[in-house]
């Protein structure tokens, strides 16, 4: 019988699977026959252990970070999600190393535009920002939040801030 953590980590993995679009035969076919189905089958129920090797070549077939596929790891994680609403402080910003914070710049410059804010002192950014921000980092979005935040140019909105909706 398997336990729980198994059973977690069978359903994290069966949750990316399905995001792919993918059945348990079309991930053999996609591997030409690298991950038989019923041995992925198997992992996912928690009916057989994967080993750490196995698992990281799993996340690799994905295209995912292992982290992604371990429970309770990944951004599907509450405490690794940035909250909903944050502000940039963009007095900040301009302050930060250039070569750093070129991509965040531009993005935030782009942001203004759009939106034609061009108060200078804050910008109001949305969890999409943010995962936009990760790819051209290529950093997951906690990390990427973590470390603009350790900028000092990153921060949680308060009720004073001017957010756009």
């Amino acid at each position: 019988m398997p336990n729980e953590y198994a059973r977690a980590l069978g359903n994290r993995l069966r949750s990316i699977r399905q995001q792919q679009g993918l059945s348990l035969h079309g991930v053999e076919e996609k591997s030409e026959g690298r991950w038989k189905a019923v041995v992925v089958g198997s992992y996912e129920r928690g009916d057989r252990a994967v080993t750490v090797s196995k698992l990281s070549q799993l996340a690799q077939f994905y295209g995912v970070p292992v982290e992604e596929l371990l429970p309770g790891g990944g951004p599907s994680r509450p405490a690794m999600e940035p909250p909903p609403r944050l502000v940039l402080d963009l007095e900040k910003l301009s302050g930060v190393n250039a070569d750093d914070a070129a991509p965040l710049a531009r993005y935030a410059s782009t942001i203004q535009s759009q939106r034609g804010d061009y108060n200078g002192r804050v910008l109001s950014i949305r969890q999409e920002d943010l995962r936009t921000l990760s790819v051209i980092y290529q950093e997951q979005p906690s990390v990427l939040a973590a470390r603009f935040i350790g900028w000092g140019v990153l921060r949680h909105a308060t009720p004073n801030d001017q957010l756009e909706s």
